[in-house]
């Protein structure tokens, strides 16, 4: 298929500023192993006896330390995910990471001596202001006691990581980056053969929906062998490091505990009811019988549908800046530095991500732009990630990155920003209405659709452990279950659907992730709200929340915006804000409707399929 000329096939990154070869990054490595021998030797065996003083000095070396490692393994991969298919940066990957991990193992010791120190000594450690710039690091890496174990067994862990983990997301990465999808007589990526689904040309829609099925069907074997063998790797994984249940290794590194997260899942999965309102009324918009699984994003006008790369550039630094000037001043840096990728291209990774490298460099942002107005949204969300993560350099290598619940805090806000600056632009009735459509869209898609997936990831990490290896027709009665719980009978989901579990990789890099973006978009709802009842000192509070980092717990970072993630009410209040923005929509349609009638134009009519 012919790419489409968006202004973005030029848009490449450079890697130069992490290093401007690969002979270069393994000088660095080499150098990185022989500082880590001589740490090793000076410093194993003592961490427990060490005052404040002399463990502040250690950790600066350690940093230090770890920074050359999270610098070697951020190009190397970068380089990758912009051409998986090339087996030299494939191997490339490979060998650093395999270099990386053992080096890392000669530091296993500083951690568990660390969570070895009495809790009494390590409290009194913890209280002197030598160790202020690790106080929460060392606080959280302490609380995992419980679930770190010997310094042999961890590099066992660590040294077969590299043929269990890794290697089976990386052929599941490359698999799905090589896979091509037949259309109407041209060949696409998942990226370019996803994106029409939302085409206003429904049989399109339904073709796209087809096609896609029909490449993932054609992996369907190795797709189900990837599956249960990462669900069988965090099974062990979990009893060797004595977890109670699955999510609960994800719940301490997002900072959060069991019990809030359930509150947010029960919250979410108890107002149901908001999806299928919203998509009864977008069956009326599109003027259908009956709503299919490749309906939900049909937009429901055709104007206005597409933006070249230079037009999406300007709304979201302009939505940045109208917010505070230094995002906007922040945000222009990955444009002018060339620290985006967004051109699409052979072999490329799918999807969008930032990734926030190591404080001593500067994040990189990977797009597929494509020219859609979700693109735009989507650019929005990544950058709203590259400027915390570019903000918390300010913090040291150990609190640089967060949690993930506040990390999707920073990128849903971004997206928030653009909205609403288009949404202050347009007046006409059915502008509006397109734009709140599109917006409550990608909405319940990042907080219903995400714990419905969260729902789907319960059952097979469950099922798994509890009856062994799960054939692929039992990952999709879970899947189509779990999904259909959400729509309450609003859509349907065609028989093709059972298989679109198979391709989504958080299941895989990040078991448990994707409750994260409902607690991030419910989070942005609250601050929202807070910045349009008090616009005074908010942005520049904000922008001290994302230089924060991860210094502290979510809950204090928050609080300090007025956000209790501890009070019961605080996921409600988040959910009536989507109820309202659905009422807005209702009462927009009503005047659309009006309005056309008067004009004399009949209901709005969409090409037959099914």
């Amino acid at each position: 298929m012919e790419t489409p000329d968006t202004g973005a096939a030029d848009v490449r990154w450079a890697l130069d500023d992490l290093y401007d070869s690969p002979e270069a990054l393994n000088e660095a490595l080499d150098n990185a192993a022989s500082n880590a021998e001589a740490f090793a030797e000076r410093y194993r065996g003592r961490i427990g006896d060490l005052g404040p003083e002399a463990l502040a000095a250690a950790l600066e070396v350690l940093e230090s330390i770890y920074d050359r490692l999270g610098r070697a393994r951020a190009y190397a991969y970068l380089r990758w995910t912009a051409d998986t298919n090339d087996p030299e940066r494939g191997a490339l990957r490979q060998s650093v990471q395999e270099t990386v991990d053992r080096i890392q193992q000669q530091l296993v010791f500083v951690e568990t001596e660390w969570v070895a120190v009495p809790d009494d000594h390590a409290a009194t450690l913890l209280d002197h202001d030598a160790l202020a710039e690790y106080r929460h690091y060392l606080e959280t890496e302490h609380l995992r006691q419980d679930h770190v174990l010997s310094e042999a067994e961890e590099k066992v862990l660590s040294e077969k990581s590299m043929t269990g983990k890794s290697a089976w997301t990386r052929f599941f990465d490359e698999t799905l980056g090589a896979a091509r999808f037949d259309l109407n007589g041209e060949t696409l990526t998942q990226q370019q053969v996803l994106s029409k689904l939302y085409e206003p040309d429904r049989d399109l829609r339904r073709e796209a929906a087809l096609a896609f099925t029909d490449g993932l069907e054609e992996h369907r074997r190795p797709l189900t062998f990837i599956f249960n063998t990462l669900l069988a790797e965090k099974a062990s994984t979990d009893r060797l490091r004595d977890y109670d249940h699955w999510l609960q290794q994800r719940n301490q590194s997002n900072e959060v505990d069991d019990e809030t997260v359930a509150t947010l899942i029960e919250a979410v999965t108890d107002r149901y009811d908001l999806v299928a309102r919203f998509y009864r009324l977008k069956k009326r918009l599109l003027g259908v019988d009956t709503l299919y699984d490749y309906d939900r994003y049909a937009p429901i006008r055709e104007a206005d549908t597409t933006y070249d790369w230079d037009e999406a550039r300007a709304l979201v630094l302009g939505a940045y800046g109208d917010f505070h000037p230094d995002m906007a001043e922040v945000a222009q840096q990955f444009f002018d530095h060339d620290w985006i990728d967004a051109a699409l291209a052979p072999g490329k990774r799918s999807g969008a991500f930032s990734h926030g490298t190591v404080p001593s460099a500067h994040p990189y942002v990977l797009l597929n732009y494509t020219g859609k107005a979700r693109d735009v949204q989507t650019l929005a969300h990544e950058l709203g990630h590259g400027v915390h993560q570019f903000l918390a350099r300010e913090q040291s290598l150990f609190h640089h990155g967060t949690p993930l619940t506040t990390a999707e805090m920073a990128s849903v806000f971004g997206e928030m920003l653009v909205f609403q600056r288009l949404r202050r632009r347009e007046e006409a009735p059915t502008n509006r209405l397109a734009l709140l459509v599109a917006k409550i869209d990608d909405t319940l898609a990042t907080v219903f659709r995400q714990v419905a997936m969260n729902r789907f990831e319960a059952r097979i990490h469950t099922d798994r452990r509890e009856n062994g290896e799960l054939q692929a027709d039992r990952f999709a009665e879970h899947w189509m279950e779990t999904q259909r719980d959400m729509f309450a009978g609003s859509v349907v989901l065609g028989d093709h659907y059972r298989h679109w579990w198979s391709y989504i990789p958080h299941f895989l890099h990040t078991p448990g992730y994707v409750y994260a973006y409902a607690f991030g978009e419910l989070l942005v709802l609250a601050l929202y709200a807070r910045y349009e009842e008090r616009d005074s000192g908010f942005a520049d509070q904000y922008l001290d929340l994302l230089r924060a980092g991860g210094s502290d717990w979510p809950h204090a970072l928050v609080g300090e915006m007025g956000v209790d993630l501890h009070d019961e009410g605080f996921w409600a209040r988040g959910l009536s804000h989507i109820e309202d923005l659905i009422a807005e929509a209702e009462a927009l349609a009503d005047k659309a409707t009006a309005e056309r009638l008067a004009r004399g134009d009949g209901a709005p009519h969409a090409s037959s399929a099914s």
